[in-house]
């Protein structure tokens, strides 16, 4: 057995992500290894850290440098330990009263038994102190020129783990202890074997330079006590041998954070409890990012949950420990009003419009917009004390624009990437953004800016013009991937490499694909080849006309109902022949900006179908809610023709889900309608494309769908579905850490 007795922050609780998960399973795993927190906290400071499942609980713990021992699982005092400490303590309040009148002295507002703590500056005089702590035999004990602690004379971190060990009955060669701060000396100086864990304070590793009990290590917190685990041969057998489950490969890889607002679970309650449970839908971001961490890749995924408790911290857990051994979610609790200011009213009121093209719906409220930087400035404090030495930090979407000015301010050394799940504007639109500058100002700190397709690249470029001088240093061809002339988002060439101010900027274009093998699997259940038949049969008779979409205006949800309309007025010959099922999701709730949408398009619905309807046959099938995913897809497999007309789309996820659907079956006939404003139309050049601002084109792409001969509905959709197999969501991934590894170099 042996007994490691650590401080925490720096120590226990620092360094690399790996080492830190790597030694805490191995404590977890080995019972004798018996663990003691020493630390200058309070013993209420340390108490989260006992409900963190990451961190394993301590045997004992020893807090107020040195003044208070308790037992790790009970937090009961250790008798006769304590009572001994108790004893020796002075008037707390005489003193505090005393030291609060010198100079550069602050009283610490932190919970303090048996010790008394302050803040001091170089122009405190420590004489006085010095003088003031023998009136009332205490020790001064002071830390990174910062920290002052005054304690009973010959009360500290040792002196306590010495009365410890004794207590025990354990041997002092069965005993390391670990430090990193000027306050953790005591501990050295017993004689016991001992480590400075790699950057330390200078004072201490001056001063512990020449003792033969202490290890000096190179590598950092937890990496540091693995080190000298492996360094003392008494103790190389209780360390963690080297994480299997890291390839060679892996260990060379930097740590990599993903901050995005969703965390990778839902949250349900079940039994009165909330439990965790996967994604609902198998595509998507979410599934993507997550295998990145499959083979054990190191990271941290910085996310919010709404919390009605905002009093405690959330501490880190495993996300999936099995699939994902070493990635961790860092949790941020927002109350639901921070969430419904911050998400749901502010950046779907200011930002989402202009993204969009829709500047006549936007509002802009500098309170909201204050709100809105406090959110960001906290998700950047946590990826900040999440991140290891040069970490790559790869963040989402608009809502956490600033985040990048705050972190690279707090931590210089990493590197920041930033993808764009929606579209980015023209430069005439985007400066309507009373912040512009601010954004672009952000986002010209990070060292990889990704978008879905060239055309927002080049939009962003634009913008860049109208701010700041800088250098195209790279341009490459669009045509490798993408269409170019031929429709309303082609470009021609892509700016790849900017310089401004002297830092080098790479820029990508990389569309979020969507995993065909997990379509497949679940097309191939028993559950859905059900649900698919029994569709057939509901829709006998009758071509298939499907639309799915997330009920906003930016989908032109009323522009289609209408065309669909006029379409039946001038094509008679149709009624009873075609049916369009539209599936319409909700937003999320407290979105009251949909409202009048839904109204509109409720009314559009009813005005159709009370025009045209029969005894056996409505115009339109409406449904305005949820599906779940295994549902949609059997639509998809039904629907003969898909028609997605977005106003304005970043990508549109829907076209490739219906052209997974069809392409799995060698004889399918589906046809794609699809929008030229669709971030997704670059990528499907055998899609039939319409205009959704052109009534006329909405019916027209209608009537090609329709009247299409089989053969050309089977070539095209082979084409596509190898366009979107090829360029799935694996590929996204790949690809974008492949694009964020060259600014590495």
């Amino acid at each position: 057995m042996i007994l490691l007795a650590t401080d925490l922050d720096g120590t226990f609780l620092g360094g690399k992500q790996i080492d830190k998960l790597n030694l805490y399973r191995h404590i977890q795993q080995n019972s004798a290894i018996k663990l003691v927190f020493v630390t200058g906290r309070g013993l209420e400071s340390v108490l989260p850290l006992l409900n963190d499942h990451i961190i394993p609980n301590p045997d004992y713990i020893i807090c107020d440098v040195g003044a208070t021992i308790v037992d790790g699982k009970t937090l009961e005092p250790i008798e006769p330990l304590h009572s001994e400490i108790e004893a020796k303590w002075t008037n707390f309040y005489e003193l505090k009263a005393e030291l609060s009148v010198i100079k550069g002295m602050e009283f610490q507002e932190v919970p303090q038994q048996r010790r008394c703590s302050f803040y001091y500056t170089e122009e405190t005089d420590l004489d006085s102190v010095y003088k003031i702590a023998d009136k009332y035999q205490c020790d001064v004990i002071t830390s990174v020129d910062k920290y002052l602690d005054l304690i009973p004379r010959n009360v500290n971190k040792g002196s306590t783990i010495e009365k410890l060990i004794e207590h025990l009955e354990v041997g002092r060669d069965d005993v390391l202890v670990a430090g990193d701060t000027l306050n953790d000396l005591a501990m050295y100086e017993t004689g016991l074997q001992g480590v400075v864990v790699g950057s330390s304070e200078k004072l201490l590793v001056e001063k512990t330079k020449n003792m033969k009990n202490v290890y000096q290590a190179k590598a950092t917190g937890a990496g540091g006590i693995i080190e000298a685990l492996n360094h003392f041969s008494g103790f190389s057998d209780f360390a963690p041998t080297k994480n299997i489950q890291l390839s060679s490969d892996l260990q060379k890889q930097r740590q990599l954070l993903v901050v995005y607002h969703r965390l990778p679970f839902d949250l349900i309650k079940e039994d009165g409890e909330i439990k965790r449970i996967p994604p609902k839908s198998p595509n998507g971001v979410i599934p993507s990012l997550l295998g990145l961490f499959e083979k054990g890749r190191v990271g941290v995924w910085v996310g919010e949950q709404e919390t009605e408790k905002l009093d405690g911290a959330v501490s880190n857990q495993y996300i999936d420990e099995e699939k994902y051994p070493n990635l961790t979610a860092s949790i941020i609790p927002l109350s639901k009003k921070d969430i419904d200011r911050f998400y749901r009213g502010f950046s779907k009121e200011a930002f989402w419009p202009v993204i969009f093209s829709f500047v006549d719906k936007a509002h802009f409220d500098h309170a909201d917009w204050e709100h809105f930087l406090k959110i960001n400035e906290t998700f950047a404090q946590r990826v900040a004390k999440e991140a290891d030495e040069g970490a790559m930090v790869w963040v989402h979407d608009y809502n956490l624009w600033m985040v990048p000015a705050y972190l690279k301010t707090l931590r210089p050394d990493i590197k920041i990437a930033f993808f764009h799940h929606t579209s980015f504007p023209p430069a005439d639109i985007f400066n309507t953004i009373p912040w512009r500058k601010e954004i672009i100002g952000s986002l010209l700190q990070c060292d990889f800016i990704s978008f879905h397709i060239p055309r927002y690249v080049e939009n962003f470029v634009d913008v860049l013009r109208s701010h700041t001088p800088f250098k195209v240093l790279s341009r490459v061809n669009a045509a490798k991937q993408f269409l170019t002339y031929s429709l309303a988002l082609g470009v021609d060439k892509m700016t790849k490499v900017i310089e401004v101010s002297g830092r080098k900027i790479r820029l990508g274009a990389q569309p979020v694909g969507i995993s065909v093998d997990k379509i497949n699997n679940i097309l191939e259940e028993e559950s859905s080849k059900n649900k698919i038949e029994q569709l057939k049969k509901d829709t006998e008779g009758k071509t298939i006309i499907l639309s799915v979409e997330r009920l906003d205006y930016v989908k032109g949800p009323l522009e289609k109902i209408r065309a669909y309309g006029e379409f039946l007025e001038e094509h008679p010959e149709y009624h009873g022949k075609i049916e369009l099922i539209n599936i319409s999701t909700p937003p999320s709730k407290g979105m009251n900006v949909y409202d009048t949408v839904q109204k509109e398009i409720e009314q559009a619905v009813g005005e159709i179908n009370g025009k045209f309807s029969t005894l056996d046959w409505v115009p339109i099938q409406y449904f305005f809610r949820v599906f779940p995913f295994n549902e949609v897809l059997a639509y998809y497999a039904v629907a003969d023709i898909a028609w997605i007309t977005p106003l304005r789309d970043g990508l549109n996820l829907v076209a490739k889900e219906y052209v997974g659907v069809k392409g799995k079956y060698s004889s399918s006939d589906g046809v794609l309608i699809l929008s030229e404003f669709a971030g997704a139309s670059v990528e499907m050049p055998y899609a039939v494309f319409t205009n959704p601002y052109d009534i006329q084109s909405l019916k027209e792409g209608l009537l090609q769908a329709l009247t299409m001969e089989e053969e050309d509905k089977q070539l095209r959709m082979k084409r596509l579905y190898e366009a979107v197999s090829f360029y799935n969501i694996e590929y996204w991934g790949r690809d974008f850490i492949r694009e964020f590894n060259k600014t590495l170099a």
